[in-house]
């Protein structure tokens, strides 16, 4: 089955069927000879697939996953307490176009590289942890330990409902989330880029009381976010289905860690539509 997660479309290895229970040549047919005659007497064996290392499991995942976020946390943390205000703003933004990049790098490498994953993780700490300042400074740190506490929640949630009420991931959901997800992208970027130029369209602001535009629009984004995990524990089922090898564990730890950082930014924001500055 083709994955349209961008996290997990390079690697082949979640769309190849689960090995069956009979091993076959490499040209899929019997080697050698006819059915019933045997090989031919000049015909060499066929070689020995050697069985993989390790595959990948729930319990590796999981594991992986929480170096992942242990990595984002403890940056994070360090960032928001040590930080210089003076240097918040060009923290916040080198670490946002850098941590992009870094997404894009793993994404389109076709063989997971754990020291990306993990730079990634770090690189991120830091862009949550001056994003988390930025808002605890115009508000209060309360706010961040509520988004902290939604985003687990919401988490929480969505993987108990996807396992409790059995969601089936079809070929159609995976298209819509994907069209939506970029289509959101695009909306963000071109938002961006205009108030480069001064205009601004108000689909993204912080704070500054009741927003219904920009409430709605982060609504969408964490119903996307948690569509996104959805797909993401569906590709991580498949992967264990499939056995993959234990390597592609760090690829689905990944995927996670990106959809929760996107789920707790869009929460923080919509928590700060209700405050006042």
């Amino acid at each position: 089955m083709q994955s349209t997660n961008p996290v997990f479309t390079r690697s082949q290895n979640f769309t190849q069927p689960a090995p069956q229970g009979y091993p076959t040549s490499g040209y899929g047919q019997q080697p050698y000879g006819q059915p019933g005659y045997g090989p031919e007497p000049w015909a060499q064996p066929a070689p020995q697939q050697t069985a993989p290392e390790g595959v990948m499991t729930i319990d590796d995942v999981i594991t992986k996953t929480a170096v992942t976020m242990g990595v984002l946390v403890l940056t994070a943390a360090i960032t928001f307490m040590f930080i210089p205000q003076a240097l918040l703003y060009p923290a916040l933004i080198v670490s946002g176009i850098v941590g992009f990049v870094t997404v894009l790098m793993v994404s389109l490498r076709r063989k997971i590289n754990p020291a990306f994953v993990l730079a990634y993780s770090a690189i991120e700490g830091v862009f949550i942890g001056a994003f988390s300042l930025l808002f605890a400074m115009m508000f209060d740190p309360s706010i961040v330990i509520q988004a902290v506490l939604a985003t687990f929640v919401a988490a929480g949630a969505t993987l108990a409902a996807y396992k409790v009420l059995r969601v089936r991931v079809t070929n159609q959901f995976r298209r819509i989330v994907t069209m939506a997800t970029f289509a959101f992208a695009g909306l963000v970027l071109v938002n961006l880029v205009l108030s480069l130029f001064g205009i601004n369209l108000g689909v993204r602001t912080v704070g500054g009381g009741f927003n219904a535009m920009a409430i709605l629009i982060s609504l969408v984004a964490v119903v996307l976010a948690v569509a996104n995990l959805i797909m993401d524990f569906d590709y991580i089922e498949q992967g264990v289905r499939n056995r993959l090898p234990a390597s592609e564990s760090w690829r689905g730890a990944f995927g996670l860690t990106v959809t929760m950082v996107w789920l707790y930014t869009e929460l923080l924001r919509i928590l700060s539509y209700f405050r006042s500055n």
